[in-house]
C-alpha cells in the first residue's frame, strides 16, 4: 500500500527469508566463516545459536548457496521426528530409495550407508543442517550422533550442523549427551545487530526495494535500534509498520514519533511500559480514509523517483557512500549536479594501475592467506583502480568522491551485492570481492576472470590464478561491479513508450529469436513484450514481473553480446591465450 508513496518497488521489511535482501553484518559474516570451516573439516559436527529473529535461517541459506559443487544437502526444518522418521526424512531428502512400508530402522540407516559410500566413491560429499535443533529429543540427537559413525578409514561420510535457538546449547550441556558435544569441531553464538549495523541493514533493505535509503530519520533509526534491541525481525516488523504509519499521514520519511506509535502497534511489551500509555494509534481506520482520498486524487503527485546510482550495501570505505542518489529530470525531479571532476590532465592525481600485460611478470605470493594478511589500504584503492582502467575511465585520488560515486559521474553504475560464483558468471563483469583474511582484516581484490574451478584475481598490482575452493576459504560473498546502463534509470513497464522500448524490443528479439512476434507499436510497451521481459526473467532466475526493474536491465546489459565494456569471460578467454 505505501511503495507508491515512498517510490519502492517492493516492500522492503518484509519477514519473509528472501535471499534478494541478505545482510551480512560483521557478527553474521563470522558466524557463516565458522560454518564453513567447519565443514571444511570434514566430519562430526557444527554448531549455530541465536536468539528467536537474530538471521539463522537466512545464514542457513547463505551456507547452502556458498557449498561448492560435488555437496549434497539433505535439510531438516522440522525436527519434531522420532529417530526412524528422522533417518527416514534424511534419506527422502537425499532421495534414497528404500522399502517404505518397512518400520526397521536398520533397514534405512543400511540403505543411507550403501547411499554415502556410493556418493564418496564419486566424489561427493553429503551434508545433514538440522534448523530448529533445540526441539530434538535425546533419543533423536544420539541417533544422530550415531550417524557420524558412517566412515571410511580416511574420513566421515555424513556432515552435520546444527542449527537453533539457545537452548541448543543448553540441551547440548547435558550430561548423556556429552559423546555428541565432543564431536562438535566449530560453535558459534550469533548476536544482534549494534546501532550501527542497524542502520545500515535498513538502508540495505530499502536501497534493494528501489529507494534511496531515506525514508527514515537519524533519530527514528535510534529509536528502531532501542525498541528491536537489534533483533533483524523485529526491526522488520517495526519499520514496516512505521511505514505505513508515514504513508497515512503523508509523510514522506518516518520520524521518531512515527516510530513510537508503529512500536504501540506491533510490540505489547513496549505499550505497557511506563509512560507510553496504553492508546492505540487508530491507523486501520485511517489507512480506509486514506484508500479513498488516494482514489479521488487528492495526493496529486507522483511518488515515484529514479532507482539509485549505488543498489546494494556500503561495505568499506572505498564501497560508495550511503544516500548518494542520482535522480533523473525525466521523472520531475531536478537532478543535484555532481562535482566537477578535476583536470585529468595531473597525471599525479590519477592512481595508474600496472599494465595487464606486466602482472604475469610480478612475482605472485606463494601463499593467498598470506598476502591476504600483509595487504594494506592500497590493495583496496589498487583493485578498483584496476577495476576504472578495465572500464577506461580514471580513479582520481584527490576526489572527495567515493570510487563508485566517480564511476556514476564517468557514465558508470555499482552494484553491491552478496551472492555466489554462479551469480557472479551470470553478470559477466569484473568485479572487486571483499575477502576476509585468516586475522579478520577485509581486503579488496579484482576479479579478474572467473572459470568453473578456478579464478584470476588481482591483489595489490600482482595477478595470480585461484582455485575457487581456495578463495571459499576467504570470501563470504561481497562483491562490487560497474555496468553501464543502456537506458534511463527508471523502470520500464507495461504501457510506458519511448526509444528505451524500441532498444527493449530489439534486444529481446535478437536473445529470443521469433518469440516476439512483432508489433504495431514498437515503442509502446505492451502485452507481447511483457510476456517477453517475463520469460527473460525466468531464464535468469529472476522474479518474473515483466518489470524491466535495476536488476533485470542488468541481465539485459550482460546478455547483450554488443553492450561493451570488460567480461569476465573474454578477459578469461585472453589469459588462457
Amino acid at each position: 500500500m505505501y511503495c507508491k508513496h515512498f517510490g519502492l518497488d517492493v516492500k522492503p521489511f518484509a519477514i519473509t527469508p528472501d535471499p534478494r535482501f541478505l545482510f551480512l553484518s560483521a557478527r553474521h559474516r563470522e558466524a557463516l566463516a565458522h560454518l564453513l570451516y567447519g565443514i571444511g573439516e570434514g566430519g562430526g559436527f557444527v554448531q549455530l545459536t541465536g536468539e528467536v529473529g537474530t538471521g539463522k535461517t537466512t545464514l542457513c541459506r547463505a551456507l547452502l548457496e556458498q557449498l561448492p559443487d560435488g555437496v549434497d544437502v539433505a535439510l531438516i526444518l522440522n525436527p519434531k521426528l522420532t529417530a526412524f522418521e528422522l533417518v527416514a526424512t534424511i534419506c527422502d531428502e537425499l532421495k534414497i530409495t528404500y522399502l517404505r512400508e518397512t518400520e526397521s530402522l536398520k533397514v534405512l540407516v543400511d540403505a543411507l550407508n550403501e547411499h554415502l559410500l556410493s556418493a564418496h566413491a564419486r566424489g561427493r560429499r553429503t551434508i545433514l543442517v538440522i534448523d530448529e535443533a533445540q526441539n530434538l529429543s535425546i533419543e533423536v540427537l544420539e541417533q544422530i550422533r550415531l550417524l557420524t559413525n558412517l566412515e571410511t578409514a580416511q574420513s566421515k561420510l555424513l556432515q552435520i550442523v546444527l542449527i537453533g535457538q539457545p537452548e541448543l546449547q543448553t540441551l547440548l550441556a547435558r550430561n548423556e549427551l556429552r559423546q555428541l558435544s565432543q564431536r562438535i569441531t566449530a560453535r558459534y553464538h550469533l548476536g544482534s545487530l549494534d546501532e550501527a549495523e542497524t542502520e545500515i541493514y535498513i538502508h540495505h533493505r530499502l536501497k534493494v526495494s528501489g529507494g534511496h535509503g531515506d525514508q527514515f530519520s537519524k533519530a527514528a533509526i535510534e529509536e528502531v535500534h532501542k525498541l528491536s534491541a537489534g533483533i533483524p525481525r523485529l526491526i522488520n516488523i517495526i519499520c514496516d509498520r512505521a511505514m505505513l504509519g508515514a504513508y497515512v499521514e503523508d509523510k514522506r520519511a518516518v520520524d521518531r514519533k512515527v516510530l513510537q506509535r508503529a512500536a504501540r502497534e506491533v510490540l505489547p511489551e513496549f505499550q505497557a511500559a511506563p509512560g507510553n500509555g496504553a492508546r492505540m494509534w487508530p491507523w486501520a481506520a485511517m489507512i480506509a480514509f486514506a484508500g479513498l482520498i488516494a482514489a479521488a486524487g487528492w495526493f496529486g503527485r507522483d511518488w515515484y523517483t529514479a532507482g539509485p546510482a549505488v543498489e546494494g550495501l556500503q561495505i568499506d570505505a572505498l564501497a560508495p557512500a550511503a544516500g548518494t542518489v542520482v535522480m533523473s529530470e525525466a521523472n520531475g525531479i531536478e537532478a543535484k549536479p555532481l562535482a566537477e571532476p578535476e583536470d585529468p590532465a595531473i597525471e599525479s592525481n590519477v592512481l595508474v594501475p600496472p599494465d595487464p600485460l606486466e602482472l604475469d611478470l610480478l612475482p605472485a605470493p606463494s601463499d593467498l592467506s598470506e598476502q591476504l594478511s600483509v595487504a594494506d589500504e592500497g590493495a583496496g584503492l589498487q583493485a578498483w583502480s584496476s577495476l576504472f582502467e578495465l572500464w577506461n575511465i580514471d580513479l582520481y585520488l584527490n576526489d572527495d568522491l567515493r570510487p563508485c560515486d566517480q564511476a556514476v559521474r564517468q557514465g558508470l553504475r555499482c552494484l553491491v551485492r552478496s551472492g555466489n560464483w554462479t551469480q557472479l558468471r551470470s553478470f559477466d563483469r569484473p568485479a572487486v570481492l571483499q575477502l576476509v583474511a585468516p586475522n579478520g582484516k577485509r581486503v579488496s581484490v579484482l576479479l579478474r576472470s572467473l572459470s568453473n574451478s578456478d579464478a584470476t584475481v588481482e591483489l595489490g598490482g600482482q595477478s595470480r590464478t585461484v582455485a575457487l575452493s581456495e578463495l571459499d576459504q576467504f570470501w563470504l560473498g561481497q562483491f562490487t561491479l560497474l555496468w553501464r546502463p543502456p537506458v534511463g534509470s527508471r523502470a520500464l513497464r507495461r504501457g510506458d513508450q519511448g526509444q528505451d522500448i524500441v532498444w527493449l524490443r530489439e534486444l529481446l528479439e535478437r536473445l529470443q529469436p521469433g518469440a516476439g512476434g512483432g508489433s504495431a507499436n514498437a515503442n509502446v510497451f505492451d502485452q507481447r513484450l511483457t510476456e517477453q521481459v517475463r520469460r527473460f526473467q525466468a531464464q535468469h532466475l529472476l522474479e518474473p514481473d515483466g518489470v524491466v526493474g535495476t536488476m533485470t536491465l542488468i541481465h539485459l546489459n550482460s546478455a547483450d553480446a554488443h553492450s561493451g565494456g570488460p567480461r569476465l569471460s573474454s578477459l578469461s578467454a585472453k589469459g588462457s591465450g
